[in-house]
């Protein structure tokens, strides 16, 4: 009986985006705004927006589909499928209709929502499937399609939020634990700073009787004080999973955070003392992809060749909840 120790080894990576791209200069004919003031602010220039029939389940198989190519992987090989959204094509969860689309028909599939911090909320959660020897092949996709949600008149949230789906492809290993650390947290007390909330009227049913009926009302966000916490909690939540895996941020090659604005990540990487030639960074590109944004901007730097195996990465999601969290993993087989 083999009684070595499982860890996780990430061994692959994958994303897709819709095709269609509105830039800057397109949100100028939608709302009072310019190219000038978006991307000074926030340092988006375009952002991906799905049509009227591109699905996230689609985009989401393609993105775990791409990263099982990368890993040298069948979709016949995977155990479980860990969809991280916010945005499900069915309020009941889109995991399932991944699993399907992939042609993943050994996996078992599930949904887990966490809004920006989901994608390492999923990471993490892999992890222990995986360290446990439940599960041997783990693929953890984050995708959000947040252009269905925008008030498309609101100059302070419209400017902000593509469309997208990033994957990895997790893997158990004796040969030791690559994922050297991570922390998640929550605070529940700050939710009202950004949300996506359900709005109701009262249905009468028979006398006495009434039911909730409603739907889902735009995003809407405080940006200050989204801003003050990702930079006073974002480092913090990487120190001491720094300090957890006994490194240093000289240690660190890459840092990989969610894709809000440009200014939270080039703040934080000043809090850490990392330079900003380390700072991995599709914003201008996609704008804020939610759960998507980290395995998005992996697989851009992976393939770009920018990360390499053996890499260290500290990646950190912050988001709606208040929810914020990080990752530090070793990238690849190596």
């Amino acid at each position: 009986m083999n009684n070595r120790k499982i860890g996780i080894s990430i061994i692959g990576c994958g994303s897709a985006a819709p095709q269609n791209q509105l830039s800057n200069q397109h949100l100028s004919q939608i709302v009072e705004t310019s190219d000038e003031w978006i991307s000074s602010r926030t340092g988006m220039k375009t952002r991906h927006i799905s049509n009227e029939t591109e699905s996230l389940s689609q985009l989401s198989a393609i993105a775990a589909q791409n990263a099982l190519t990368m890993a040298g992987m069948a979709a016949s090989d995977v155990d479980l499928i860990i969809l991280a959204t916010s945005t499900p094509d069915d309020l009941f969860g889109s995991g399932s209709k991944v699993q399907h689309l992939m042609g993943a028909t050994k996996a078992v599939a599930f949904d887990l929502t966490a809004a920006c911090s989901g994608f390492v909320f999923a990471l993490i959660t892999a992890a222990q499937y995986i360290r446990t020897g439940m599960y041997h092949n783990v693929v953890v996709i984050g995708s959000d399609l947040l252009s269905r949600w925008v008030d498309w008149s609101d100059r302070t949230t419209c400017v902000l939020f593509g469309d997208g789906a990033g994957a990895v492809v997790c893997q158990g290993t004796t040969g030791g634990d690559r994922l050297l650390a991570g922390a998640l947290y929550s605070d529940g007390s700050l939710n009202d700073c950004l949300n996506l909330a359900y709005q109701s009227q009262s249905q009468s049913l028979v006398e006495d009787i009434t039911v909730q009926s409603g739907t889902y009302q735009p995003i809407t966000m405080n940006g200050r004080e989204v801003y003050r916490f990702a930079v006073a909690k974002v480092p913090e939540v990487i120190e001491k999973a720094m300090f957890q895996a006994g490194i240093t941020s000289e240690d660190i090659d890459w840092l990989l955070l969610h894709q809000a604005n440009q200014r939270i990540m080039d703040a934080v990487a000043q809090r850490l003392k990392l330079p900003q030639e380390k700072v991995l960074s599709k914003i201008a590109q996609y704008g804020n992809t939610s759960a998507a944004s980290i395995p998005l901007t992996l697989d851009a730097a992976v393939r770009e060749g920018k990360v390499k195996p053996g890499d260290i990465i500290a990646a950190s999601g912050f988001g709606a909840g208040l929810t914020w969290s990080s990752a530090i993993f070793r990238w690849g087989q190596f």
